[in-house]
């Protein structure tokens, strides 16, 4: 039998290489080789991220017209080094952990006792664990396995005085003296994954780190995750298992950060949507994908934190927070739990936007949800030269009176692609300047028009351009969120006028310009000190039920408080949406009926 012929690729700038069969994408390779492309659309070629140029050598398929080629669609047909698009390769810079502060009273389910046991003799020969447990004079009954491994050489090395660790009545780990107990708190995004390494005793932020979710080389999005997740034989397990290496590079990043190991962390607290929670928990994710959405599970869970792939404190555990129903999910509740202060009177409407929104409106002791399917487009997914938050992402865009086209830069860098904040910007300035129509057809006068792939677009410097279907893009996520916010209102029996305030959670409602999502609909045109940004409220959340037991109980009070509304199920909501496309405040002023 003829053994395959398989191809050296080199990725350059990235010190990396791998080998390929012919039958292998490039994009492949590159997940195998370490080389994290992006690739939003989970590598069917149709959102054009994984850019890359072919510096020697010869490939089969995925050539555009500018010389570059998709990875996704490209396969070696010979040995290659291959070079990534800078902004196929941007790392987040501003994955979202600059959650605010709050005054946390620290209330741990994990307690923490510095003990001074008497040494065994002939005359007490008890065994270490017997005679740890009667030091703690009846406030825990068990010791833990994995911890009872490490008690007898402990003992002997500190002289016998040892912190244990209990969690009820187990005590769940041994240390030295004034070891302290550590937790994590994670905010497990569609897009980006934030942790908080924290203080037990006194809540204190200890480390904080963002990474990408790697679940997003199987698409940007929930659905495309599903959709691999049924189809595939192994999908669902290889969802879970990649899921589960984000996080303990995660705990590792920030362990190493503070210079401890990741066994001095107790405890730990995880919040997603729907769909991250089941994936993460190899939970059927099928009865997801399709009306009425069903969760498998919605209550909240404690699990081993092996079962989500993290090797932390013998006895550590984690917590997921209860999913309300359809996508909206522990993440949500736990920006719930983060605000609910801030509510005050009158009637909220929160919102985490991201690849997936969820909003809520409290009004009163009801809280009606909805999820909004608004892709990635306001994260930098599904554009042309859309890219993540990192150095040389266009921010800010703005049009002079003269027609010339301004933008800024993160990190003053020179310009590679747009982020979210930056494509919501252009969008907004051009259709202020006239540059599109509150439609969004691009008008074809202004000098910085020009064609790419047979469509206009407008160039902002040099290859970074906004296309007709980038504006397109931002028009249908706009019109997902506006329209659920309308249905949301009219539920209530509620109009914009009675909003007595509006939150704006999540890592792009962190950076965007308030007057921009007005400008074109986005965010009901209220005044402008009612709408309030409070960055990564779920990552707050998460720390707070860490700390503290009440707070951790009182997410739960707030999930049950919430009425879940399926907009599927709403006979006008199409036509609601179809209104909410043009790029205009005021259009669709009136309630759906």
């Amino acid at each position: 039998m003829t053994k395959p012929h398989r191809h050296r690729v080199t990725f350059a700038g990235q010190n990396r290489e791998a080998e390929s069969g012919e039958a292998e994408s490039l994009l492949a390779v590159a997940r195998r080789a370490g080389v994290r492309l992006l690739a939003s659309c989970g590598g069917r070629g149709t959102c054009g991220a994984c850019r890359v140029k072919i510096v020697l050598g010869e490939v089969h398929g995925g050539a555009e017209d500018d010389g570059w080629h998709k990875a996704c669609r490209s396969h070696a047909r010979s040995d290659l080094v291959v070079e990534p698009a800078p902004r196929s390769m941007a790392a987040p810079e501003r994955a979202d952990v600059d959650s605010r502060d709050a005054d946390i009273a620290p209330d741990p389910l994990i307690h923490a006792h510095d003990l001074a046991l008497e040494p065994a003799t002939v005359e007490d020969p008890r065994d270490d664990a017997r005679r740890l447990l009667d030091a703690l004079a009846g406030r825990a009954e068990i010791l833990d396995l994995e911890a009872a491994r490490t008690l007898s050489g402990l003992l002997r090395d500190q002289d016998w005085q040892i912190r244990a660790f209990r969690r009820g009545p187990t005590v769940i780990a041994v240390a030295p003296r004034h070891t302290r107990p550590l937790g994590l708190a994670v905010d497990l995004g569609t897009t980006n994954i934030a942790g908080y390494l924290v203080d037990l005793e006194t809540g204190a932020r200890v480390a904080a780190r963002g990474l990408e979710n790697p679940q997003t080389f199987f698409g940007a999005d929930v659905v495309s995750r599903i959709t691999h997740a049924v189809r595939e034989p192994e999908g669902g397990p290889e969802l879970r298992r990649v899921a589960g290496e984000g996080l303990a590079v995660l705990a590792r990043e920030l362990c190493a950060h503070a210079g401890v190991s990741e066994t001095a962390i107790l405890d730990a607290v995880i919040g997603g949507n729907t769909a991250m929670q089941h994936l993460l928990l190899g939970l059927p994710v099928k009865q997801l994908g399709h009306a009425p959405f069903v969760p498998a599970l919605s209550d909240a869970v404690d699990v081993p934190a092996a079962e989500v792939g993290l090797a932390l404190a013998p006895g550590a555990r984690v917590h997921l927070f209860a999913n309300v129903g359809g996508f909206v999910g522990g993440d949500h509740v736990a920006m719930l739990l983060a605000i609910e202060k801030r509510m005050g009177q009158g009637a909220t409407l929160a919102l985490d936007i991201g690849t997936n929104t969820e909003i809520s409106l409290i009004d009163g002791p009801e809280i009606v949800s909805i999820s909004c399917p608004s892709g990635p487009a306001l994260e930098g997914g599904h554009i042309m030269c859309g890219m993540r938050a990192a150095n040389g992402a266009i921010e800010r865009v703005w049009v002079e009176e003269n027609g010339t086209i301004g933008f800024a830069t993160i990190g003053n860098q020179p310009a590679v692609g747009l982020c979210g904040s930056g494509i919501l910007d252009a969008v907004a300035a051009f259709a202020k300047a006239g540059l599109i129509e509150p439609g969004g057809r691009i008008q074809p006068h202004h000098p910085q028009v020009v064609e790419r792939r047979h469509k206009k677009a407008i160039r902002l410097e040099g290859e970074v351009v906004v296309t007709q279907d980038d504006i397109r893009a931002v028009q249908l996520a706009k019109a997902a969120i506006r329209a659920g916010i309308d249905h949301l209102l009219k539920a209530a029996g509620r109009t914009e006028g009675d909003l007595a305030r509006i939150i704006v959670a999540g890592a792009f409602g962190a950076y965007i310009d308030i007057e921009s999502a007005v400008a074109i609909g986005l965010l009901p045109d209220i005044l402008r000190a009612r709408i309030v940004q409070v960055g990564n409220a779920a990552g707050l959340g998460a720390r707070m039920a860490l700390v503290s037991g009440a707070a951790r109980a009182r997410a739960g009070v707030l999930a049950r408080r919430c009425r879940y509304l399926e907009l599927a199920g709403q006979p006008d909501f199409q036509t609601t949406y179809l209104a909410r496309l043009r790029l205009d405040p005021n259009t669709a002023r009136k309630e759906p009926t």
